[in-house]
């Protein structure tokens, strides 16, 4: 098990952007969050088997259609961090 975190910078937020993502790191059974941040980027929090973190990352570049991802960060994270499922803060 891995745990990243990814910020999202772009039209991401109002674009069905963490719902989007809860939905796929689900199905990737990932553990973590979505949350909006204050300066209109959201952070992800992902926790789980190396690929599916991987696959998580390459949808984030583009997000939902309605999103205009124009950067994603990632960075190395603690497993504790991440509670039980997937949630939308």
């Amino acid at each position: 098990m891995i745990a990243a975190r990814f910020l999202v910078a772009g039209k991401v937020q109002g674009v069905w952007f963490r719902a989007s993502t809860c939905e796929l790191a689900q199905g990737l059974g990932l553990r973590g969050h979505a949350r909006n941040l204050a300066d209109g980027r959201v952070e992800v929090l992902a926790v789980g088997e190396a690929a599916a973190i991987d696959a998580l990352d390459a949808w984030l570049q583009h997000g939902p259609p309605l999103a205009r991802v124009q950067s994603v960060r990632r960075d190395t994270a603690s497993p504790d961090d991440a509670g039980s499922g997937f949630a939308i803060g």
